[in-house]
């Protein structure tokens, strides 16, 4: 009568694993912050162990130059939070459309398009308006092209459900085709497009406090704040956690995803095209295909990362650019060769993102009472 329950028994034990991963409840601030802390931690000292072996150098030095490459001095700061800006702008457009669960990663090709817009009318409307409608027009005509484009995979995924990812990716070399034409037409027998309106500076923006990418900053931390209410208290921002969480209990309460996915990809196309003016007006004064820079692409980490809080996105778009001008600080400094600075920056990226497993979720192991039992039991 006993070898019944014996044998289930048994057979239980055998069926569970020695590890399982289970998906954690709910997970402190607090506990959130040690995990991270440990992943950097950890990536410091295997950063450390790398240096040794394959530079012969030392890594303590090697730090503090990858320290100063962005607080080395004044000028060295304000550069990082420029290029901190232009990052976080695009991870910003990002966010609402990768909470409703619709992978843009057309962020690339937007920011160029809304940089040409930009670029268009400083070449032909910047001797002729006055400054104040110049840049209305600009900005006008830069969050329009963006949106456009953007509005072409979000249509088409509406009406016909097609693969976003995949449509939003090949946009970004229509978009860069279409770039290298206009300004292979623009530059006429110039080697190069150069710096547009160089002498007259019409459509620059102005200097503040001593900069002229500083009109960039304030522009994005406004983004940042609106972005934030935007998504938390509004309709808007309720609807698209609704449509990200399930479309038919999205349809079920009454809300039209249609709708939904093309305002919101309208609205993130629209400030991808607002970063392109920011770049062309208030840093670089040109347009070339590598206005965007990558951006497009690594927003994509920072806005994952952050689950969508922009606040979060600005921490994480300052490690990231924070780590890039490092890894060029120590190729210039020591001379290495730069994929080796990219591996010291990329270890410590790839920590950070592996923290996010321990975050999300827990490993279980198999009690020794069961494995026990187990023996007994046979």
């Amino acid at each position: 009568m006993n070898e019944q329950p014996a044998a289930k028994t048994v057979s239980r034990a055998h069926r569970e694993p020695l590890v399982r991963i289970a998906m954690r409840d709910t997970v402190s601030f607090g506990k959130k912050a040690a995990v991270r802390a440990a992943a950097i931690g950890a990536a410091l000292i295997l950063d450390a162990i790398f240096i040794v072996i394959v530079t012969r150098l030392n890594p303590i030095a090697v730090y503090k130059e990858i320290v100063l490459a962005s607080f080395g001095t004044p000028l060295r700061f304000m550069w990082m939070v420029r290029d901190l800006a232009a990052l976080l702008c695009i991870g910003i457009a990002l966010a609402p459309a990768f909470k409703m669960r619709f992978w843009n990663i057309g962020a690339e090709g937007q920011v160029l398009m809304g940089g040409m817009a930009t670029a268009m009318c400083m070449l032909f409307l910047g001797s002729k308006l006055p400054t104040p409608l110049l840049f209305l027009v600009m900005v006008l005509t830069s969050l329009l092209a963006g949106a456009l484009w953007s509005f072409i995979p979000a249509f088409f995924k509406a009406f016909w459900n097609t693969n976003e990812t995949l449509f939003t990716l090949m946009m970004n070399y229509v978009a860069i085709q279409i770039v290298a034409y206009a300004t292979n037409i623009w530059r006429g027998q110039a080697s190069s497009l150069g710096m547009i309106n160089m002498g007259t500076k019409a459509g620059w923006f102005p200097k503040l406090f001593g900069y002229d990418f500083s009109l960039n900053i304030i522009i994005v931390v406004v983004l940042t704040v609106l972005m934030y209410i935007y998504l938390r208290f509004t309709k808007h921002g309720y609807e698209i956690s609704v449509v990200g969480e399930s479309e038919r209990t999205a349809r079920y309460a009454g809300i039209d995803v249609k709708k939904v996915t093309i305002r919101t990809l309208l609205l993130s196309g629209a400030i991808c095209g607002l970063c392109g003016f920011i770049i062309v007006a208030g840093n670089k004064h040109t347009i070339s295909t590598n206005t965007a820079g990558g951006d497009g692409f690594t927003a994509i980490i920072v806005a994952w990362l952050a689950k969508f809080n922009t606040f979060y996105m600005a921490l994480i778009s300052f490690l990231l650019i924070f780590l890039e001008k490092g890894a060029g600080q120590i190729a210039s400094t020591y001379g290495l060769n730069e994929y080796i600075s990219d591996i010291i920056s990329g270890i410590i990226l790839f920590c950070i993102l592996g923290s996010e497993f321990f975050i999300r979720y827990k490993m279980i192991f198999r009690h020794k009472s069961e494995e026990g039992k187990e023996g007994e039991d046979k």
